[in-house]
């Protein structure tokens, strides 16, 4: 009699339905969707921010092309753009600081060898108050850094950011631990901030609680809450002539309480000694880009 046998299970037999692990967890399409969504709201933000420093920017270059096109009887516009941006890069500023220059400084006589005759040469500030050590004078980024370190130093924070004022406009030149949003939102900047009131009064204005304060709109409060700064603080930059020429504010993830005296005279310091920096790099540096861009539309061109 044949014996029927029963096949013995082996390792590599398959599990059961029951006995497999279930397959790994998907994001939801509505996960999905939130996330694409956000990843391209981010994206344009940054593309209008981009947009609104090129419009801004671009009416002052083109009025300085046209003056330099006329007064040096360049062939077309790209070649006045092309020694703009020479200049600029040489002197280590803005192509749109130097072409502001250009446009409201009135030009050399006709066949003269320099722009500026007789210009009276100014003496450099001291920048020890920053104390920063020894610092290039002439370059705008290295000095608004090491004022920005002093202020986020004094003030104990790490999130702060410079504005220099450009035609009643406070513009961001400088920042640290600032998230790309809050950036291109404060670009620029002509009211409902603390900024804007420092600036005005000249006067240093602290806010201890932004979510409570009256002094901003709504999307601006949005901004600054979802930026993660909670408290701010503003020192305008006066000049030895008490003009004001800029502001650096300070940041915090906490409300805060307020300061002391003496912190609140070394940011007084801080600021005079930025401001009036601010006004020698503009009578000195941006001046000596203006007499490099004379020269170099002078020179003879192949």
């Amino acid at each position: 009699m044949t014996t029927l046998s029963t096949p013995s299970s082996s390792p590599s037999s398959s599990p059961s339905p029951e006995e497999q692990p279930p397959p790994p967890a998907r994001p939801s399409s509505l996960q999905e969707e939130t996330e694409s969504l956000r990843a391209t709201a981010e994206q344009l933000r940054a593309q209008v921010a981009e947009l609104e420093v090129r419009a801004r920017a671009r009416p002052r270059i083109a009025l300085a092309e046209g003056i330099l096109v006329e007064r040096y009887r360049l062939a077309h516009a790209q070649e006045a753009f092309l020694l703009l941006r020479l200049a600029s890069q040489r002197a280590n500023i803005k192509l749109h600081q130097l072409a502001a220059v250009v446009a409201r400084t009135p030009g050399p006589a006709p066949g003269a060898a320099v722009w500026l005759t007789g210009r009276a040469q100014h003496p450099r500030p001291s920048l020890a108050a920053l104390g920063a050590g020894p610092l290039d004078a002439t370059n705008q980024g290295e000095v608004l850094g090491a004022a920005l370190r002093r202020v986020l130093a004094v003030t104990g924070t790490d999130m702060g950011n410079v504005q220099l004022l450009e035609d009643d406009v406070l513009r961001m030149a400088k920042h640290a631990g600032l998230p790309r949003h809050f950036t291109d939102y404060f670009a620029f900047v002509e009211g409902n901030t603390s900024c804007s009131r420092a600036a005005a009064a000249g006067s240093q204005v602290t806010v201890k609680e932004v979510a409570s304060s009256a002094g901003f709109d709504d999307e601006t409060r949005r901004v600054i809450l979802t930026s993660g700064s909670r408290a701010c603080h503003s020192i305008p930059l006066v000049d030895d002539r008490s003009a004001v020429r800029g502001v650096i504010s300070s940041h915090h993830a906490r409300p805060l309480t307020g300061f002391t005296q003496a912190q609140l005279q070394a940011l007084r310091t801080t600021g005079r000694t930025l401001g009036e920096w601010i006004s020698w790099h503009q009578d000195t540096v941006l001046l000596d880009a203006l007499e490099d861009l004379h020269q170099l539309a002078l020179a003879p061109r192949p």
